[in-house]
Parts: structure tokens; C-alpha cells; sequence
């Protein structure tokens, strides 16, 4: 769902984005609006970003090979990465760097019905592309905030398409505001001022891009509903007694690694604990049907090694060995 609702929430802005920006930029010419440059920049930026998700998501479905062997989910975490760079330097800095000649050299904004009709345009089209992002978020959203969904969200290219819209969105109505102020008091220093604001803006969403795509670059565990699942599926009170302790990783948005190890009778066979094994890998996959690197470590309780805690030099992140003495 998250794939084909990301892909559909994308087309749409690009195709939005796209005819948005050769408004602006014709808007710019007849115009002189730092305002329309600005934003013409920006829907172009936009444009090239959603062709960037729309690259990942292609690259992502790549079969796995001996070099990755886990496959190229994290291709579509790349992709939005560096959308969050473009914006930052193509969309945001630029703008700012605009704005601030504006304010150095103001000029009054000639042919006045250009920007604003093209700003009113463009408002309507992105309403249109904000609209079919949100209704493709929502059946993933479920009950969580917008906010919570931003920074949960496995799959990144909803999440980056709300954020370009929403920012697209408000950028249009600084622009429109910086315009219209530079027409009715004829200072031009206005459209500068709304363009810095426009450019403040899109640096400040790329840097939330930044920082949320940052962290599934570096790997995510399964969100807190998948995990009670998979603990849930693992014990069956028979073969399986307890899950001793347990490790997920996404190595994409729709593929979930599961590392456990598990509780089985010390009087066990061989056999009974690799069906024991076999039956837990199925309950996992039934319950979380995304977990599909399964690896179950069998082993026998010992409720003295467990009042230990976790032994932190075997666990992944834990505390470095100290240098031997020479």
C-alpha cells in the first residue's frame, strides 16, 4: 500500500510541480519578481525531487546479490536523502541568496497580473497535489498525528511529498503576500522580503528531511505494533517457552529483519527444536508479513544469566575494548 500510494501521491506533484514552474518562470520574465524566480526555482527543484523518488523506488526493487545480499531497499532512503540536499541547496539557499540581491536592488514589480495570476494558479494546483498526498497518507497514518506519522513512516516518499506540499503551499502564499505588498506600496523591497521568507522556509523542511531520512539511512527497528506482534508470534508455550531477547532492522520500508533468540526444552531434540523453529519463522511471517529475514538462535533459559542483564560487548553499539598495554 505504501508503495503504490507513494508512487501516486508523486506523479501528482511532479506533474503539478511541472506545469507550476514554466508559470512562474513566464511570470518571472514579464514580471522582473524575484518572488516568481524564486519560486520557479523551487517547483523546479520540487520536480527534480519527486524524479529522484520515483529513480529509488525502481532501484529499490532490484533482486538481492551476493555483494547485498539482504536486496536495495535502502535505495529509496538515498533517493530521499539527497531530495533533502536539493532542497536545502537548490530550493532554500537560492531563494535566500535571491531575496537578499531584492532587498540590495529593489525594483518595482512591472506587469503586476502576471505573478499574481500565476501565484493563484499555482495555489490551486498544489492544493490538488497537498490533497492526493494526504488521502494516500491517511490509511497508513491510521490514528497517529501528522507529526508522528512524519517521523515513523518507513517508506519516506509520503512523508517527503507532504512536507514538499506543505512547504510549496505556504512558500506560494509568502510569495503572493510579497507581491502583493511590493504592488500596492510600489517598494519592491516587499518581494525580497518575501522571497528570503520563502527560502528560510524550505531550508528548515529539508533540514526536518534531513534529520528523519538520516535516521533510516542508519536502520530503524520495527515500530512498537510490529514488535508486540512478533513477540506475541514467536512464543507458543510448547516447543517455544520465551523469547530471550530480540533484534529488527529494516532493510527497507517492506522488508523487515527479525533476530531472536528463543527459549526451547532442554530435553529437546534436534528435530523437535528445527520444527519448533520452522513453526515460530511462519507465525512471525503470518503475523508481520514484512519480516522476511527470519534468523531464531535456540537456547536454554537460565534465570541466573538472565538477572545479568545483556551483555553489552556482544551486542552491536556496545562499549569498545579498551587498547592492550604495550
Amino acid at each position: 500500500m505504501s508503495a503504490s500510494g507513494g508512487t501516486k501521491a508523486i506523479v501528482a506533484a511532479l506533474a503539478a510541480n511541472l506545469a507550476i514552474a514554466v508559470s512562474k518562470f513566464v511570470a518571472f520574465a514579464f514580471s522582473g519578481s524575484s518572488s516568481m524566480l524564486a519560486e520557479g526555482v523551487h517547483s523546479l527543484a520540487d520536480s527534480g525531487n519527486q524524479a529522484l523518488l520515483l529513480v529509488g523506488g525502481k532501484k529499490a526493487q532490484r533482486e538481492a546479490t551476493p555483494q547485498h545480499p539482504f536486496g536495495y531497499g535502502r535505495e529509496r532512503y538515498i533517493y530521499a536523502f539527497l531530495v533533502s540536499i536539493v532542497l536545502f541547496s537548490v530550493g532554500g539557499m537560492f531563494a535566500i541568496y535571491e531575496g537578499y540581491e531584492k532587498l540590495k536592488h529593489p525594483h518595482e514589480i512591472e506587469h503586476w497580473y502576471w505573478p499574481v495570476g500565476v501565484l493563484v494558479f499555482a495555489i490551486i494546483a498544489e492544493s490538488f497535489s497537498f490533497r492526493t498526498a494526504i488521502k494516500e497518507s491517511n490509511p497508513l497514518r491510521g490514528d497517529h498525528s501528522w507529526t508522528e506519522f512524519v517521523r515513523r513512516a518507513k517508506a519516506p516518499e509520503l512523508p517527503v511529498v507532504l512536507l514538499e506540499d506543505l512547504g510549496a503551499l505556504v512558500g506560494l502564499i509568502l510569495a503572493l503576500l510579497g507581491v502583493s505588498l511590493a504592488i500596492v506600496t510600489g517598494d519592491g523591497v516587499w518581494d525580497g522580503i518575501g522571497t528570503i521568507c520563502i527560502g528560510v522556509l524550505l531550508v528548515l523542511i529539508a533540514l526536518v528531511l534531513a534529520a528523519e531520512t538520516k535516521s533510516l539511512l542508519l536502520g530503524e527497528a520495527a515500530g512498537p505494533e510490529e514488535t508486540r506482534k512478533i513477540e506475541a508470534a514467536i512464543v507458543d508455550g510448547a516447543a517455544v517457552t520465551r523469547l530471550i531477547h530480540m533484534r529488527t532492522l529494516h532493510l527497507g520500508p517492506e522488508e523487515l529483519l527479525v533476530a531472536a533468540k528463543i527459549a526451547v526444552r532442554h530435553d529437546d531434540t534436534a528435530t523437535e527444536i528445527a520444527d519448533a523453529i520452522d513453526a515460530a519463522e511462519s507465525r512471525i511471517r503470518e503475523a508481520v508479513p514484512i519480516a522476511r529475514v527470519i534468523y531464531l538462535e535456540p537456547d536454554i533459559y537460565s534465570e541466573t544469566d538472565a538477572a545479568k542483564g545483556a551483555d553489552r560487548d556482544a551486542t552491536p553499539g556496545g562499549p569498545a575494548h579498551p587498547p592492550a598495554d604495550h
